[in-house]
């Protein structure tokens, strides 16, 4: 009974992690207390998963993660970039290797987000559309989280899972022999090959603004000024040469979809449009018409000070993810506008402030010019602009640096475990005054890490019922005729297609028990199996869902799901075929 209970749950974490409709934390946490309740896993033993030196790992990386981030060092590397010809083969070329190099040591999508408006800025002055390079620049960052111990939160899952198993952890760079070798032919295949396969969505015309959005979806208020009033609704479309799509029509509080098209404009109506945002601007100036939130609603916000308009898109995690501009009282609590939203390949029934935000929707706001940077840290949005390169103080550069390669100096030495020692290189950090307190909260990733608190027990509960050993002998089972570098094969490839619908460090708690299971079947090394593992659950290059990084980068790069499957396969297939050969050689069976 304890094993089928086991079972289900675990499909039902699939089914909801899959699905996407509820966070992948509340999803872990809802299973964590069905196995408690059930008492398959004690309750005393509920949360110790928080206190897993993985999690804790995890958690104080973010931190110091967050530290070099702010230090200005791949900012001032992106200004070099910047300062580059027109060579997109070049750009690609210098983007991908810097995001590829900091993923190894710092969080992946923090990398990314502080190179993406690098990207865009660089594709937006040499006239080349950013969809050539953010998919490269994401790609490049899960390709760098592979090669170290602190590269990704799986590594971190994999060692504490050998450490268990043999009663020693990965080091810092065991990954490195196989990691470094994929992030090369990964980053030969990008730069060369990989990005000439993307379509160019999304227009970079120079004269144009930071960043077209292909698609907004935004609202206008006819007043008594506009030239549209009395007019039929389809005398709008006819207003400029672009392209005007008419959604919706709210007339005294009443929401029509698709109106009649020869339904006479009147004042006070609110006509929910979709254009690009060149459109938009040629029109709002020819029909005389304005966005549903007015400049002149802004200053008791925020005291009359400059107000100005930015892109932004939402980051995955974000606090404002599922929740509405409305209910989240935008305006009084963050002092923002929503002016329009941009989200490929849906249209956008709803009144746009009853709209839920989703993960890499690009949204135009409205705001203080003095305080938008700190306005788009608390809604957890990434400006798609150049942001003027803050380069950080030297002090703060000199002293992150110092403190981070310290705390490797003393992982390498082994004088430290790395939790311990990565802590400790928080409190220094905190204590220098390199990061306050206030930052140190916020870059730890809390979902994630409820997620691995939550799914840690869940692994064990697993192991313990027998589910794992019962999974394990029916692969080897079905492959008693095959060596065991087929087994090995087929773990990579299916750690590798979960890793693409859900999140990897589940995919890792998952699969590592199982993998350790048939590596005791086989009477073999386990090294073999869980660096498979690792290494399949950071490929995660088929779709936009599997990694935040690609989720990050799919509104702004106009991307479609079928772009990261046509541009991830052939990487994918590289991973595979290069990176199992690799795992044999450098960890024999």
């Amino acid at each position: 009974m304890e094993l089928y209970i086991v079972f289900g749950t675990l499909i039902l974490a699939l089914i909801l992690f899959v699905w996407g409709k509820f966070r992948h934390d509340l999803v872990a946490v809802f299973c964590l207390l069905i196995l408690t309740i059930c008492k398959i896993i004690p309750f005393e033993e509920a949360f110790l998963g928080f206190a897993h030196p993985a999690v804790i790992t995890v958690a104080v990386i973010l931190v110091v993660s967050k530290a070099l981030q702010d230090s200005g060092l791949i900012e001032i590397l992106g200004q070099k970039v910047i300062q580059l010809g027109n060579n997109l083969t070049l750009q690609i070329s210098l983007l991908s290797i810097i995001v590829c190099v900091a993923s190894a040591f710092m969080n992946n999508v923090g990398a990314l987000a502080i190179m993406m408006p690098v990207a865009i800025h660089i594709a937006q002055k040499s006239g080349h559309s950013p969809s050539s390079i953010l998919m490269p620049i994401s790609f490049a960052s899960l390709l760098g989280g592979m090669t170290t111990l602190i590269g990704t939160p799986p590594n971190i899952i994999i060692a504490s899972f050998r450490a268990n198993e043999v009663g020693e952890s990965f080091s810092m760079f065991d990954f490195a022999p196989v990691g470094l070798s994929l992030s090369v032919l990964g980053l030969l295949f990008i730069i060369f090959i990989g990005w000439r396969i993307l379509p160019k969505r999304v227009s970079s015309e120079e004269g144009a603004n930071m960043f077209n959005i292909e698609d907004y979806i935004t609202e206008i208020e006819i007043d008594e000024d506009s030239k549209l009033v009395d007019k039929p609704l389809y005398e709008l479309t006819k207003i400029i040469d672009g392209d005007i799509q008419i959604l919706s029509v709210v007339r005294n509080k009443y929401l029509m979809h698709a109106p009649d098209i020869r339904m006479k404009i009147k004042t006070g109506d609110i006509i929910s449009i979709e254009s690009d945002a060149e459109d938009l601007k040629a029109f709002l100036e020819k029909s005389n018409s304005k966005l549903i939130a007015k400049k002149e609603d802004l200053p008791e916000i925020i005291g009359g000070e400059e107000i100005s308009n930015v892109e932004a898109v939402v980051m995955a995690d974000a606090p404002i993810i599922n929740q509405t501009a409305v209910g989240l009282n935008m305006r009084n609590r963050y002092g923002v506008n929503l002016l329009a939203i941009s989200r490929q390949n849906k249209k956008i029934r709803k009144r746009l402030d009853h709209v839920k935000f989703k993960v890499g929707d690009v949204l135009l706001l409205q705001g203080g010019a003095l305080k938008m940077g700190e306005i788009l840290q608390n809604i957890g949005c990434l400006p798609l602009a150049d942001r003027g390169f803050e380069l950080g103080k030297p002090r703060k550069l000199i002293l992150a640096l110092s403190i981070f390669l310290m705390s490797i100096g003393i992982i390498i030495l082994d004088w430290l475990p790395v939790q311990i020692a990565f802590t400790l290189a928080a409190l220094a950090l905190v204590v220098t005054k390199t990061i306050n307190i206030k930052d140190l909260y916020n870059s730890i990733d809390w979902p994630v890490i409820v997620l691995l608190g939550a799914m840690l027990p869940v692994g064990t509960a697993l192991e313990k019922s027998g589910g794992a050993e019962l999974i394990a002998s029916y692969i080897l089972n079905l492959g008693n005729s095959y060596p065991a570098a087929a087994i090995l094969s087929v773990i990579f490839v299916i750690t590798m297609l979960l890793s693409n619908v859900i999140n990897n460090a589940a995919t890792v708690v998952l699969m590592a028990p199982i993998g350790l299971g048939i590596a005791h079947g086989l009477g073999t090394s386990s090294d073999p199996f869980l660096m498979a593992i690792a290494v399949a659950s950071s490929a995660a290059f088929l779709t936009p869902i599997g990694h935040q990084s690609n989720t990050l980068v799919m509104g702004p790069g106009g991307y479609m799901f079928k772009d990261y499957f046509k541009f991830g396969l052939p990487v994918s297939i590289l991973v595979t075929v290069i990176g199992i050969p690799l795992i044999i050689y450098f960890w024999p069976f």
